[in-house]
């Protein structure tokens, strides 16, 4: 399938490799190996159920009719009503798994390279010329230290993926949006309601008020995580989910859990904006607004520098599952959010 990337993974100085045997796991520099062994995990996913090896298995906002408009304007004066989830630990308990307890680890492990690289350093300088010594040691033990935050950041894992559930993920990594290149993303944080029409009056008619934040669409994956596939992505400032074969998983910050497919519902629906920042080129226009507007929508005369505003097309998608997952995320493009829902619920 063209989602899968290679057989053998790097993490620091080991090196693991996939047969038909297991995973094996090998030191990246002759004759040392370093005291950190992050672990490995296997997971085949066929038509028939999951397997885990390496891991224990485990089981376990309405749409507006008026645009809306960023939250620039008198934001004090508008109830915005926060668009976040349970909170992660609610989601681990709901579904818990051995993945992504060595995930949470590896992602609260602090990198200790940095500091040792400054302290030699400083005494380097402080003890110059003499100090240029400590450079003969100092330097290959920060390499060494290095390698070993790497490994303990790493969580392993290999993919075998095949049957239907292959078809699927395929279909998921090839869906519109990953393949083609979409100008912007946004993750959508807050949303408040225009309730007045003196609200609507300087808030350029619209219905509603978001806060966003810029986001990413792209095949990275969990930081944290190694993996023999691309992982279909959305990356936003402190909320991301990434798309394995097997499962969904949510990081708020440094924290990690993981949703099976079942549980999650995708939403798409085309979302009219006012756009108060230079629009996406990749972006349908249609129409326009002021951003004072009286009764009619016309311009109000009574402000100055009442600037037309451009009313864009985008698309929304909304991730929702009954223990209280809620991520709103905004597309340039309506076909991505649409082709995007479509493959979520073929992962079902």
């Amino acid at each position: 399938m063209g989602f899968y990337l290679r057989t053998t993974l790097k993490a620091g100085p080991f090196r693991f490799n996939l047969s038909p045997s297991g995973v094996g796991v090998s030191a990246g520099v002759p004759g040392f190996r370093v005291g950190a062994e992050p672990r490995g995990n296997y997971i085949r996913v066929a038509g028939y159920g999951t397997s885990y090896f390496g891991g224990r298995a485990t089981t376990g906002p309405s749409p507006q009719l008026q645009p809306t408009l960023p939250a620039t304007n008198r934001p004090d004066e508008i109830a915005m009503r926060e668009l976040s989830s349970t909170p992660v630990q609610h989601l681990i308990a709901a579904h818990p798994s051995e993945l992504i307890h060595q995930i949470r680890k590896a992602a609260q492990r602090r990198p200790l390279w940095p500091w040792i690289a400054v302290a030699v350093g400083i005494l380097t300088l402080l003890s110059a010329p003499y100090g240029l010594v400590l450079l003969v040691p100092g330097l290959p033990a920060v390499w060494w230290l290095r390698q070993r935050d790497v490994a303990r950041r790493s969580v392993v894992v290999f993919y075998q993926v095949d049957d239907a559930p292959a078809a699927k993920y395929a279909y998921l990594t090839g869906s519109n949006g990953f393949e083609s290149r979409i100008q912007r993303v946004w993750h959508v944080e807050a949303e408040g309601t225009l309730s007045t029409p003196y609200q609507q009056k300087i808030n350029a008619g619209a219905g509603a008020l978001i806060r966003r934040s810029t986001g990413a669409l792209d095949m990275a994956g969990p930081p944290v995580l190694v993996t023999n596939i691309a992982v279909p992505s959305l990356h936003g400032k402190e909320r991301s989910v990434y798309f394995l074969p097997d499962r969904l998983i949510v990081r708020h910050g440094r924290q990690y859990a993981d949703i099976p497919y079942t549980a999650v519902n995708a939403r798409a629906q085309p979302q009219r904006f006012i756009e108060t920042e230079a629009p996406p080129t990749d972006a349908q226009c249609v129409g326009t607004t002021w951003q004072y507007t009286n009764k009619s929508g016309g311009p109000d005369r009574r402000f100055k520098h009442n600037r037309q505003l451009p009313v864009m097309l985008y698309g929304r998608l909304t991730l929702t599952s009954p223990e209280g997952l809620l991520m709103v995320w905004d597309f340039s493009r309506p076909d991505v959010a649409a082709s995007l829902a479509e493959a979520l619920d073929r992962m079902r």
